[in-house]
């Protein structure tokens, strides 16, 4: 049986980060390599090593015991109560295909036309395996009304043919949790079309796994949403076996939300995206207990307030997410259906201020986000990026400024999580962290590891402006220098001006012995955005997907469009970036001024 074809016993490998200005562009023209950061896995890396070498192990054996399963099929189902709704859209169109005996999962295909199935044969990528397993085709699959349910019935119980018993990828925690929600969801509907003896059978399968999220391993980063899952399940299933289970969830989930959700609704991971995928688990469980007349915690009520208010400062006016932390922007309809439960969604257009590390300002036609916080720690650092100080700037609703737009669905692609990737300046080429790879990438996850830094953040409104000053220490070790960077809003016109300040630490000038440093200011742009270099070579006229124009001004010694790209539901698009160059001293101060204004305003280059 080959799980995942040749992804089976591949490890994650250490990022490839020499292929050009923005590591995984292969092809394109570049000017100089990313270097490594040179950070090495330091003494506190290796408890968490040791820790994973030691239970990895027993529970591979444990688990995979004769007789492990019979303590996963205590207290059998035999019928469903709730109907658990996903409030995610779905997409019809993957039903068609799944219809039709096609998965498209994760950019790649695979053929499997019924009465044949997709689970005892190689998949393309360990990526599509990852959304096969986790049943990612089952919300579209149930679209297909009862033919549809009649198939996804047909694929369950032959997965449950192949993997009834515990095994190491197939019932990996995070692919467990996912399958678990999404064949919670679908069991009404495939218990009405099902016979009796494979409607019992559907309901022991889905109360196995269920049970099997509320034990290790398992950590605390996505225990919260092992919970939320394994509960939704708990609702769907009837009498005492799904009374048990949601008891059990339900009795672990403030502890882990307390965890999880911060006091202003920002994700522990610091990812938008993964704080409105949390909201939508809780919205569907808020759903199951009230058709179960049964009040949903009061630590879950709150949660979910926090991160509703969240993402008023996180859905930028494009309808989209800010795309921070590996978070990615999603799409306009997810983000609606995360929020229709929200009396004052509205707010968003004029929403201002700081949330999760990220702080918000704007003008009436100018939307302003930067990271001013450090990433995630330990394994809340698994999808987090080293990109100090980015920014994402949406000009009326035109996402101009952006970043690379990696997210863990392409996991292929690490190189995409280093400073270059984003829109903010790096030293040397350099990236301060890097995703752990190899074998502790294998035991641990790609957690960004690299050297810890610090942010300061002030912003002071005025009258008719917005005064945002952000700085972090990130390159005080190998260069001696602080980066800070100076925002300046002018609300009545429209007009952003910059500056980014490189100037010496305090308590670095006896360490560092470099006296300059390539520095390289770096502005990513969405795909789709225009990019003109007028004829004085300081400025660059952007247009967005509306057509509007914006000027882009430096006083930089060069400046550049060069080649980017742009991940948009793991799938890699061509873009662009405008890149300021020069050389910064480490004994003294270096300053980069720029501006974005509306073009049309008194002297726009010819």
């Amino acid at each position: 049986m080959n799980l995942i074809g040749p992804f089976a016993d591949r490890s994650p490998s250490t990022p490839n980060v020499g292929e050009g200005a923005i590591p995984g562009l292969r092809g394109a023209p570049v000017r100089t390599p990313v270097r490594s950061s040179g950070v090495t896995t330091g003494p506190a890396l290796w408890p968490a090593v040791a820790g994973r070498v030691l239970t990895r192990q027993m529970w591979i054996e444990l688990y995979g015991l004769p007789g492990y399963a019979m303590t996963l099929s205590a207290g059998k189902a035999t019928a469903f109560a709730a109907t658990a709704r996903d409030f995610r859209p779905a997409d019809i169109n993957l039903g068609k295909a799944v219809m039709g005996g096609r998965f498209p999962l994760a950019g790649s295909n695979l053929e499997a036309e019924a009465p044949a199935d997709p689970w005892n044969r190689p998949s393309p990528s360990k990526a599509f395996a990852v959304d096969l397993h986790a049943f990612a085709w089952m919300p579209g699959l149930m679209l297909q009304g009862e033919r549809g349910a009649r198939e996804a019935l047909r694929l369950t119980l032959a997965w449950a043919d192949t993997f009834s018993r515990w095994s190491p990828f197939a019932w990996e925690p995070r692919i467990l949790a996912r399958r678990v929600y999404n064949l919670a969801c679908a069991a009404r509907k495939m218990g009405a079309v099902a016979s009796e003896a494979d409607r019992l059978r559907l309901a022991d399968t889905l109360g196995r796994q269920a049970r099997q999220l509320l034990r290790p391993p398992g950590g605390l980063a996505g225990k919260a949403e092992r919970l939320v899952a394994a509960a939704v399940a708990g609702c769907v299933l009837a009498g005492q076996a799904g009374s048990r289970l949601r008891k059990a969830a339900l009795g672990r989930l403030p502890g882990a939300l307390r965890v999880t959700v911060a006091g202003d609704g920002g994700h522990a991971s610091r990812s938008p995206e993964a704080g409105m995928e949390l909201l939508l688990d809780l919205l569907t469980l808020d759903d199951a207990l009230s058709q179960l007349s049964e009040a949903a915690p009061e630590a879950m009520g709150g949660a979910m307030i926090r991160l509703t208010t969240a993402m008023r400062l996180q859905v930028l006016p494009d309808g989209r997410l800010a795309g921070f932390q590996g978070g990615g922007p999603s799409t306009v309809a997810r983000v609606a259906a995360a929020r229709a439960h929200d009396e004052h969604a509205e707010a968003t257009a004029s929403a201002v201020g700081s949330v999760g590390g990220l702080t918000r300002i704007r003008s009436p036609l100018l939307t302003i986000v930067t990271d001013a916080g450090a990433p995630g720690k330990g394994a809340w650092s698994e999808a987090a990026c080293a990109q100090p100080l980015a920014l994402e700037i949406v000009c009326g609703k035109d996402r101009i400024v952006t970043g690379c737009g990696w997210t863990p669905r392409a996991a292929d692609r690490q190189g995409l999580r280093l400073t270059p990737g984003h829109s903010t300046l790096t030293l040397g080429e350099q990236s301060f962290a890097e995703p752990l790879g190899g074998w502790k990438g294998e035991l641990l996850g790609p957690r960004l590891y690299g050297r810890p830094y610090h942010t300061t953040s002030e912003r002071r409104d005025g009258d008719g402006a917005v005064w945002l000053e952000v700085e972090h220490d990130a390159w005080a070790q190998p260069f001696g220098l602080m980066h800070q960077r100076r925002l300046y809003l002018d609300q009545r016109l429209d007009e952003l001006r910059a500056e980014e300040r490189l100037h010496p630490a305090a308590g670095n000038r006896d360490v560092v012995r470099i006296i300059a440093a390539p520095y390289a200011v770096r502005f990513h742009l969405e795909p789709g955005v225009q990019a003109s270099l007028a004829r004085d070579r300081r400025s660059i006229l952007l247009r967005g997907h509306s057509g509007r124009g914006w000027w882009f001004r430096t006083d930089g010694p060069d400046v550049a469009i060069e080649p980017s790209v742009h991940v948009e539901e793991g799938l890699t698009r061509r873009s662009l970036q405008v890149v300021v160059r020069g050389s910064a001293r480490t004994d003294a101060e270096t300053k980069i001024r720029w501006k974005l204004s509306p073009a049309g305003a008194a002297g726009d280059p010819s």
